[in-house]
């Protein structure tokens, strides 16, 4: 793994994950570029998600299984195992988007590059593409991205999201939205954010913050106010509303 070239350490953060985790898998360990690092955190899985871990052993740098306190908790356990330049977050069901996705954002790398960023796919639970996160939701993703782009929401994707390891804080606790303040932090350090123009990642629809919508929608309000102040925040989430109506006329998703 040791050939000049930037490393990546992805982390594969899964807990009772057996019917989803080796799409995932794989995706990882057949990707063309050589320099990979990856990293399962496994929350102490019951249904057999250990046993497809250690069929991949040998594909894998690192994993750990243990309790943990719950996906920001795990997700920060492989940040402190990652040794890479780059971090990525593939978890449990979502995977990288063709052979060759790492080995096209290497490509476009400059030496002050501290992000890459780019799309994703949103994919059902049979793999089929329902179109890009752009197309279908009520979030764009901007063709130049920084701190300040997330001020009405998450407009890139966590999937699709790649920071240098020097620049990731620790995932806050406790709050469902902790990607959205992982992901302004990590733009706020950032020198130069590279948009790769790709769609990097499929994400299968769904997840934790879905499943507790009204909590992760007040604990994003909470982020929110805490990077761009109470006022502005409260202005910007009228925006935020007006938004999601619209889109509901136009039969669009408000995720």
């Amino acid at each position: 793994m040791s050939t000049g070239n930037p490393v990546f350490s992805i982390i594969t953060v899964v807990y009772n994950g057996a019917t989803l985790l080796e799409p995932t898998i794989k995706s990882v360990i057949e990707q063309t570029y050589p320099d990979i690092q990856y990293i399962i955190v496994d929350g102490g899985s019951t249904d057999g998600t250990l046993a497809i871990i250690k069929q991949y052993d040998e594909d894998l740098d690192r994993w750990i299984t243990e309790p943990d306190k719950g996906i920001y908790d795990a997700m920060n356990k492989g940040l402190r195992m990652a040794t890479g330049d780059f971090v990525w977050f593939m978890n449990c069901g979502d995977t990288i988007r063709d052979f060759d996705t790492v080995e096209k954002m290497a490509l476009q790398m400059e030496s002050d590059t501290d992000i890459l960023f780019g799309e994703v796919m949103m994919v059902d639970d049979t793999r089929a593409d329902l179109g890009t996160r752009s197309e279908i939701t009520t979030q764009q993703l901007p063709a130049q991205l920084d701190w300040k782009s997330l001020k009405k929401g998450m407009v890139v994707s966590h999937q699709a999201f790649l920071p240098r390891k020097s620049i990731a804080p620790k995932y806050m606790m406790d709050n469902l939205s902790a990607d959205i303040d992982w992901v302004i932090e990590c733009l706020k350090k950032s020198r130069k954010n590279t948009n790769t123009n790709e769609v990097l990642a499929n994400f299968l629809i769904g997840g934790t913050s879905r499943q507790q919508h009204q909590r992760a929608l007040t604990d994003r309000y909470k982020v929110l106010s805490k990077h761009y102040g109470a006022v502005g925040n409260f202005f910007n989430h009228i925006g935020i509303v007006v938004r999601a109506v619209w889109s509901r006329v136009r039969g669009k998703s408000t995720y």
